[in-house]
């Protein structure tokens, strides 16, 4: 389990099926095996060294995220799992993406502030809700409006100072993940009432 709360920037230095990441922070206390998210995607890190990690991505993966568009070079948000003893500051976030939004925009708002719009896919549209939780490229954010398919979001200066979200561009594709809470409850509920 996340939390959404992004602890590095890393770069991407090989891409395709197999990445390679360099970064540090992370690695700290990675051992082979381990979970890493990458933009949000719950990733098994092999090959860790100081330097970075690697890590197989299947079709799927690459279907269903952003981890199939980058190239090296690329900027990607990474976050360890939460450890037991850790505290939940984000939401809780499993690593498990839904789908791929597009951004439409990304506005400054003055004060180092920015208003970022994604466009979410219909079928993401119930689980998204106003002051509720979701998590873009592995970012815990609350939604400030959602509007015709448009989810937005206010972005602090911490946040673009300390993310890959500066390096986003109108149609850039950004994973989503929404409430598993709200995937439960829908489930949950469908069950309990007879069709």
């Amino acid at each position: 389990m996340f939390t959404g709360i992004i602890e590095e920037v890393g770069r991407i230095v090989n891409a395709g099926t197999r990445l390679r990441v360099d970064c540090s922070l992370v690695m700290t206390d990675a051992t082979p095996g381990c979970s890493i998210a990458v933009n949000g995607v719950c990733l098994t890190a092999l090959d860790p060294s100081p330097q970075g990690f690697s890590a197989d991505l299947a079709p799927e993966t690459l279907r269903r995220t952003n981890l199939g568009d980058l190239v090296p070079g690329s900027l990607v948000n990474l976050e360890r799992p939460l450890a037991a003893r850790g505290r939940l500051s984000g939401h809780i976030v499993q690593g498990h993406v839904d789908d791929t939004g597009t951004v439409e925009s990304f506005e400054a708002l003055g004060d180092d502030n920015w208003w970022l719009r994604v466009r979410i896919p219909a079928e993401l549209d119930r689980y998204v809700v106003h002051r509720g939780s979701i998590c873009l490229d592995g970012i815990s954010l609350t939604v400030a409006a959602i509007e015709d398919g448009l989810a937005s979001v206010t972005i602090i200066p911490h946040t673009v100072a300390h993310t890959n979200l500066s390096a986003r561009r109108p149609g850039d594709r950004i994973n989503i993940e929404t409430d598993i809470l709200a995937k439960h409850l829908e489930k949950l509920t469908a069950v309990a009432m007879p069709r």
